[in-house]
């Protein structure tokens, strides 16, 4: 089996592996942190402040550079053209291979339509309900907020001289292949590709494995894959959580004694507690209410934003607060909060159990009715502004700060200091995010909410499932930057095979299948008589045909059509009808005598390490003999001495 890493950030994963002639794509996420190099995209486009000023490299002067980069106040230089993408390699696997990719969230499966379009992708799509229509969301709103605000130029040459680029630019991981987003089109086609499962149902892969998707707990539908190859089982573990969220809760008996685990997708906060984050969040919006300012929260459009709809607004009512508005702002903020209220078989106990009574699992639902929480597609709908009321509370995207909604209302209301903008999304450092908004009175918090599993939690799960081989990140391996030797932040190493992988590497590891599983054909059943050799053991001897098909195989009787078949080789015919069956090792002295009785003089012994070697210079032949199989070649030209050999070393197996 081989592994191959495609992706850098191992929270936005892409793996492929390769056994048994299936080619399986594992995730496909798409890191953003490459747009934080580039100025944001003014969703209104007559408001854009200049804050910033074009900019070139000293002593450096080339018109091909022009109005490329820009420096802000914070003396930031930043590309000014439409964002980029880091996608996963492209040059190490050919996606035109893959047989199927398993997406195991919402949101690992952004970078899809780089991987299905124009690539010669003819493979199959798996995901859960709703990581497709919530997947759906979070590509439709991404497509939008990038086109809403076109850039009317690309630029490229800034690329060509990085050395000559101030940090952080000049520090940008191979911006060669960073890619500009695609279109809606690419979004629908890439999703007329997907395959919807159910928990626990089993999917055959071109007979070969089997595949088998269970809860990871983390958000709606979200997945481990289970896969199945022969006597060998294989997990995949990506963005899991053991807290009690709204989502179904992780299965872990499915993932238990698995001879490979894959391990992605930790936090990406390790040192922030989400119920600490949670709660200073909820009285940091106290706080800036009851000083008659506003809060903006930059957020996905589904996901932890349920959870902060829940606590914030219990929170607000318990402080006398509970007439503050709020507001949820994207294109997709309706169908958002629709869709997550019909999900009941993908919920947590607790929220299913609220549909049988009848009440929504979710409280938004019962805060849009009271007017509490408003939705709307865009900044710039008349009847947000007709609406708006202050102070408030607004939801909107995209957490990055380089696009959506969210870049009207940092500029709307960054001078206020009685304002504040709270970050809880971990992907994006927040100092960088709100660089090119610089100077801002607006209070800045940061209160990374990720429920994924943290290091302790996740070698408290790797000890209780016990499998035989771990693969991580190799970040994983090492303490974060700034948490120097701390083994709270790192994956242990002991108790079982340990590798780590990286962007661009490939691991081979050997999975020992030693046996296959043969049904037998309902005729062949039939045809099979069992005789009792002792008390509660029977067995039966019997000849059949050994049928393989798309990585399937079968035992069959005997068709009348081979027997009569003149084209049926007479040692065939002997096999098939002979009274003695064959087992065991060589008896190499049995061997070397019959050999010797056929006129072979000259057979000349070498040992190795997994058995021996027979080299017979006169009949220009050479036999390998190890444990478990004898193999023979014969570079003589000669049948009969083929199947005079082929009968000795049968004779000199042990027989019943």
């Amino acid at each position: 089996m081989k592994v191959y890493c495609l992706s850098e950030d191992p929270n936005k994963p892409c793996f492929v592996i390769k056994l048994k002639s299936v080619t399986i794509m594992l995730d496909c996420g798409l890191s953003a942190h490459s747009v934080l190099n580039f100025l944001p995209l003014y969703p209104i486009p007559d408001w854009k402040p200049n804050k910033a000023a074009a900019w070139i490299p000293k002593n450096f002067s080339d018109p091909q550079i022009e109005g490329e980069l820009n420096e802000c106040m914070t003396n930031q230089v930043l590309v000014n053209s439409a964002p980029e993408f880091m996608t996963p390699l492209t040059k190490l696997v050919d996606f035109a291979d893959i047989d199927v990719i398993l997406v195991s969230n919402y949101m690992t499966m952004l970078a899809l339509p780089f991987i299905t379009e124009n690539t010669g992708f003819k493979g199959v799509v798996y995901m859960t309900e709703p990581t497709l229509h919530i997947g759906k969301l979070f590509l439709e709103e991404l497509v939008d907020f990038v086109e809403q605000s076109p850039k009317p130029n690309v630029a490229k040459y800034w690329k060509e001289i990085l050395h000559l680029l101030p940090p952080p630019l000049c520090n940008s991981f191979k911006p060669h292949t960073w890619k500009q987003l695609y279109s809606l089109a690419q979004v629908n086609s890439s999703l007329t590709r997907v395959q919807m499962i159910s928990y626990d149902q089993k999917i055959e892969i071109t007979g070969a494995l089997t595949v088998t998707a269970v809860s990871s707990g983390y958000c709606l539908g979200s997945s481990n894959w289970v896969i199945y190859l022969e006597s060998k089982k294989l997990v995949y573990v990506s963005n899991t959580s053991t807290l009690t969220t709204h989502p179904r809760p992780m299965d872990q008996v499915n993932l238990k004694n698995a001879d490979l685990m894959l391990l992605s997708s930790l936090t990406q906060a390790p040192a922030a507690n989400p119920d600490s984050m949670l709660g200073e969040l909820c009285l940091s919006v106290a706080v800036t209410l009851r000083n008659n300012g506003s809060v903006l929260i930059p957020c996905y459009p589904s996901g932890v934003v349920y959870d902060l709809f829940e606590c914030l607004s219990s929170h607000l009512d318990s402080t006398a607060l509970g007439q503050i508005p709020m507001y949820f702002i994207s294109p997709v903020a309706h169908s958002s909060l629709e869709y997550s209220n019909i999900l009941a078989e993908w919920l947590s106990q607790s929220k299913q159990n609220k549909v049988y009574f009848p009440e929504e699992p979710f409280p938004h639902a019962q805060l849009v009715k009271s007017g509490r929480l408003k939705h709307f597609k865009h900044v710039y709908t008349d009847d947000l502004w007709n609406d708006l009321r202050q102070p408030c509370v607004v939801f909107c995207g995209h957490p990055s700060l380089r696009f959506g909604d969210v870049v009207h209302f940092v500029e709307y209301w960054g001078t206020n200091p009685q304002n504040t903008i709270i970050f809880t999304e971990p992907e994006f450092p927040y100092l960088e995010a709100l660089a090119p908004f610089q100077p801002l009175s607006m209070k800045a918090m940061h209160c990374p909410i990720d429920t994924s599993m943290n290091f302790t939690q996740a070698n408290k799960m790797i000890k209780d499932l016990k499998p035989a081989v771990l693969i991580l990140p190799e970040r994983y391996a090492i303490p974060p930057n700034g948490f120097g030797h701390k083994n709270e932040f790192v994956i242990d190493q002991i108790d079982r095979k340990v590798l780590t992988i990286k962007r661009g590497e490939v691991i081979s590891e050997k999975l020992d299948i030693k046996t296959v599983n043969v049904p037998f054909t309902t005729e062949m059943v039939v045809s099979v008589t069992l005789n009792e050799l002792q008390s509660g053991l029977k067995a039966s001897k019997f000849t059949a045909v050994l049928d393989t098909k798309d990585n399937k195989y079968k035992l069959d009787i005997l068709r009348d059509d081979l027997l009569t078949n003149k084209t049926t080789e007479p040692y065939l015919l002997e096999t098939l009808f002979k009274k003695t069956y064959e087992w065991g090792q060589l008896d190499i002295d049995r061997f070397l005598r019959a050999l010797t009785n056929e006129g072979v003089s000259d057979p000349k012994i070498e040992h190795n390490a997994h058995g021996y070697t027979i080299h017979l210079k006169s009949e220009d032949t050479l036999i390998q003999v190890d444990d478990k199989s004898t193999h023979i070649f014969c570079e003589k030209m000669d049948k009969n001495w083929r199947l005079k050999l082929r009968s000795i070393v049968m004779e000199c197996l042990n027989s019943f």
